[in-house]
């Protein structure tokens, strides 16, 4: 009689979760949908979504997160199973693991840094024999 599919609302969208500027927390948080940080957070964050720190964002602690985009600053260990834009006024600094990055002129970025990609590259070609030990 009804039809199920044409009122429910699409599964797939993920809810935009905002920390204002002006706002401090403490502490850990954690969402399934993307985050967008202009005020401060000290402590971990953890999402399934996209990370986005505006230009007067601030977070110091660690973030797990998909996507990133970080425009303000971030100092900790930042992992980001995708891809992390930098823009040109961002300032970052700690360990960054990352899938593919993408960095302006301009950003400050101190950090150690590890491609998640190169290291399957890199593992791949250890394994494949040398020319000598293939001729032995």
């Amino acid at each position: 009689m009804f039809d199920k599919g044409k009122n429910q609302k699409n599964p797939k969208a993920m809810e935009r979760n905002i920390l204002a500027k002006n706002t401090k927390i403490v502490g850990d948080l954690s969402s399934e949908g993307d985050f967008r940080i202009d005020g401060v957070l000290e402590g971990t964050l953890e999402t399934k979504g996209r990370v986005i720190i505006g230009l007067d964002g601030f977070v110091q602690g660690k973030v797990l997160c998909e996507n990133a985009d970080i425009e303000g600053k971030f100092s900790g260990e930042l992992k980001v199973n995708t891809m992390l834009s930098i823009k040109a006024s961002a300032s970052i600094s700690g360990e960054v693991v990352l899938g593919k990055l993408s960095v302006e002129p301009g950003a400050t970025f101190n950090a150690t840094c590890t491609m998640k990609g190169a290291l399957k590259e890199l593992n791949a070609n250890e394994q494949k024999p040398t020319s000598e030990e293939r001729t032995a």
